[in-house]
């Protein structure tokens, strides 16, 4: 694969590097860990590779039935891990179409969804890491494709414009929001003095059903995705990684690629933008 041939980071690890690789000697005992869209690709690799290490994980997933056959079978390799099914969902490059709740789909899932998540859990977080005394970590997968964003960011003013609206711009849009989103909770955070981190990654160009939505791109990945892309066990490291790996406590507010920290585009590190998409996106859940 053209990934075997990067060469490692400050890290010591690569974009060849798997989940387990990164996880070697990790005992992730006494963690709970919630992975949305953990029912195929890289979330169900990282919900693997997160059991193993002795983490109790909360699987997050669209498909229920795919969600049970990802449990069943890492309860099969690993009887003692612990998963509770919820829904969730993800997408990419779709459509243009509405949420239930009237916003455009892939804002919505992408950003708002696990937004509202995040902000459902985040009391809780805050009480589980003071009184249990252990770091508490939120991690956002993002994308490389932040940088292709619309030249504004965000389109505040025209999240449901439909006759603007551009299918890799609005999947670049809700993957900057991921980047702002952990940069906005680290500040607010640190605020609290809660020992919370918040990062956000790009886990790699994967070979997964991600491209289901673009028929063209779907048939190129096809034929040329495993020559050139990762398999989901290097997709899933970086996720590994940021939550588990002792290099990253303390950390926050940090963009990662390849499990090393990685640059983001200047947007992504905009601080009133940030604000400014924390306001937005508490209105739109209340």
């Amino acid at each position: 694969m053209v990934w075997s041939f990067s060469g490692k980071g400050a890290s010591g690890f690569s974009s060849s590097s798997t989940a387990l690789d990164v996880t070697h000697g990790i005992d992730a005992t006494g963690l709970t860990a919630i992975v949305t869209g953990a029912s195929s690709g890289i979330g169900a690799e990282t919900t693997r590779v997160l059991a193993l290490r002795g983490a109790h994980v909360i699987m997050g997933v669209r498909n229920m039935a795919a969600g049970k056959d990802v449990k069943e079978a890492i309860l099969k390799e690993i009887p003692s891990a612990k998963n509770i099914l919820i829904n969730n969902a993800g997408i990419f490059a779709c459509p243009f179409s509405l949420s239930k709740d009237s916003i455009e789909l892939q804002f919505a899932t992408n950003h708002i969804g696990h937004f509202l998540l995040t902000n459902l859990l985040l009391d809780n977080m805050k009480k589980t890491a003071r009184d249990s005394k252990k770091e508490g970590k939120i991690v956002n997968v993002s994308s490389v494709s932040h940088r292709f964003s619309y030249p504004e960011g965000i389109r505040f003013d025209k999240i449901n414009d439909q006759s603007s609206y551009n299918n890799w711009h609005a999947y670049g849009q809700s993957k900057l929001a991921n980047i702002l989103h952990a940069n906005e909770l680290t500040r607010r955070l640190k605020q609290d003095g809660v020992d919370i981190t918040a990062n956000s990654l790009h886990p790699g160009g994967i070979f997964t059903n991600i491209f289901r939505h673009n028929a063209a791109v779907k048939g190129v990945v096809n034929v040329f995705g495993r020559l050139v892309l990762k398999n989901v066990q290097q997709g899933a490291a970086t996720t590994c990684y940021v939550a588990l790996h002792p290099q990253v406590k303390g950390i926050s507010g940090k963009y990662f690629c390849d499990s090393n920290m990685a640059k983001a585009a200047p947007l992504a590190n905009d601080p009133d933008l940030a604000k400014r998409l924390w306001d937005f996106s508490i209105n739109l859940i209340q």
